[in-house]
């Protein structure tokens, strides 16, 4: 009897080890042996600052959150390395910046480009305008909903998918309603920005790409874009995301290619290609 009490608390340790063990061994060549050792070992209270190899400052990774995983996601599968032989990249707009990750990867690999990160969701945008803060006028960050039209928005209360904050989804305010953000378009942005070109797109809001590349403005923009990197979502109520993105795109003569979860996009007639 006593060994049969001990067995399964015993079991649960070694299953408790092999987990901080595998999660040591996963992150250690993106962060090193060190950073990956206190990942292994946090209790998940509060935050953990991490500092991915080739990114100047750390990083803040909030418990109870989803933001491990798209660390895991930008810096350790390198979901965006696909993109790294990208040239004369000047801006770029990350739209569904959630706490910041890959625009932090894009401010490191491409030195001289300037970022314009979107995000709606209030915790989020603050983490976000923290690990953005080091890279001072080189990014700009902005507490908005991307969408087809100037519209008010609001925080979709109904949870879409897991539920975290890598999920977080707007919709159009009603007549009367009284909204939480502003929308913004991608041709907005581009005109706000003095630049003539955008280097980079890259989209990731949840299903509501459906609403913005339904609509004939985004071939305002599009002709200006060299290259997207979006995440495409096709179970959202926004409607079918891929069909709708690439009826968009389907006659800007990208060269259309796969990395994870992203549809990469690049121009073939652009330095950016």
């Amino acid at each position: 009897m006593i060994s049969k009490l001990i067995l399964p608390e015993a079991l649960d340790r070694q299953l408790e080890i092999r987990h901080k063990y595998h999660t040591f061994r996963q992150f250690a060549p993106a962060i090193g042996k060190r950073a990956a050792l206190r990942l292994a070992f946090w209790d998940r209270k509060g935050c953990l600052t991490l500092q991915p190899k080739g990114i100047r400052e750390p990083l803040i990774i909030r418990s109870n959150s989803s933001d491990i995983d798209v660390f895991w996601q930008i810096f350790v599968e390198k979901e965006y390395s696909c993109l790294a032989h990208l040239t004369d990249v000047d801006l770029i707009i990350d739209a569904g910046a959630n706490v910041g990750y890959s625009s932090v990867y894009f401010l490191s690999h491409f030195p001289n480009c300037r970022v314009i990160a979107i995000e709606p969701d209030g915790n989020n945008f603050a983490s976000l305008q923290k690990n953005l803060a080091p890279y001072g006028q080189r990014a700009q960050v902005f507490k908005y909903g991307i969408w087809s039209k100037s519209a008010e928005l609001a925080i979709e209360a109904t949870n879409y998918r897991d539920g975290r904050d890598w999920t977080r989804q707007v919709r159009e305010c009603e007549v009367g309603e009284t909204g939480d953000i502003q929308a913004v378009t991608v041709g907005e942005l581009l005109l706000q920005s003095g630049h003539s070109r955008l280097s980079l797109l890259k989209m990731d809001i949840e299903g509501a790409e459906a609403v913005v590349f339904a609509d004939s403005s985004c071939q305002q923009w599009l002709p200006k874009t060299d290259a997207i990197a979006i995440e495409l979502h096709d179970d959202s109520g926004f409607g079918p995301a891929s069909d709708l993105f690439h009826a968009a795109i389907s006659d800007q003569h990208y060269q259309i290619s796969h990395s994870g979860e992203l549809t990469i996009c690049l121009r073939a007639d652009s330095s950016a290609g």
